[in-house]
């Protein structure tokens, strides 16, 4: 569980730093046309959710709380679903085809691959804390 609530507590500063960075920098933005960021535009609410949730999961994972792994099954389950929209996205829209040549789209393929990993671990995991120590 440590390591869980270890990649659950990195995965929260990932976050904010992506959404630092795209508000700021611009650097992890795939593409500028106004389709591609009117879609990015609409998530950080739903990202802050997350990492609100996996901040909080890894923080009473590691102390091994149950309510860790309540907060976990919402982490794992927003992380699923945000994997979901994006991956979708990118298909539907041919990003995955500029992958060779778009760090931003690397970064972003790395996002969601990792999000998915993620959010199948900490679903998994929180489920079988929760249950063991109801």
């Amino acid at each position: 569980m440590k390591v869980l609530s270890a990649l659950l507590i990195v995965g929260a500063i990932v976050t904010v730093a992506y959404w630092v960075n795209y508000f700021i920098a611009g650097d992890v933005r795939v593409l500028s046309d106004t389709w591609y960021t009117y879609f990015e535009d609409a998530f950080p609410a739903a990202d802050g959710w997350m990492a609100l949730c996996m901040f909080v999961s890894g923080i009473g994972l590691w102390r091994g709380e149950r309510w860790g792994a309540l907060w976990g099954l919402m982490a794992g389950s927003a992380l699923l679903y945000l994997a979901a929209m994006d991956i979708t996205f990118n298909i539907e829209h041919g990003l995955y085809e500029l992958l060779p040549s778009s760090g931003a789209m690397l970064t972003e393929a790395w996002i969601n691959a990792s999000s998915l990993g993620l959010g199948i671990a900490a679903v998994i995991a929180s489920w079988r804390k929760a249950s063991v120590t109801a």
